[in-house]
């Protein structure tokens, strides 16, 4: 058994409220949810209103397939429009 971990720090340029915050980081936790079948959680700057940090995680057989998850969901990250994927950093156990 694998568990890879994924930590996302984000930027929301666009945010003028943490209502917008939230709003932008909702979306993407339901896209990432959905899409990789992983749990996704709001883990760091909370009440701040344009950046946020993001904790995704994933349990499978093989480490192969953990890693390869996760490097999608850091891609697909990059391509949204509505954050910045500042940095980001992953581990397995």
């Amino acid at each position: 058994m694998t568990v890879g971990v994924l930590r996302l720090e984000l930027a929301i340029p666009e945010s003028n409220s943490l209502k917008d915050k939230r709003r932008a980081i909702k979306s993407l936790k339901d896209r990432l949810s959905n899409a990789f079948n992983v749990s996704v959680a709001e883990v760091e700057e909370l009440d701040s209103w344009r950046r946020a940090v993001v904790a995704v995680a994933l349990v499978a057989n093989e480490g192969r397939f953990v890693q390869s998850c996760l490097d999608k969901i850091v891609d697909h990250v990059r391509r949204e429009h509505r954050v910045i994927l500042v940095d980001y950093e992953h581990a397995m156990y």
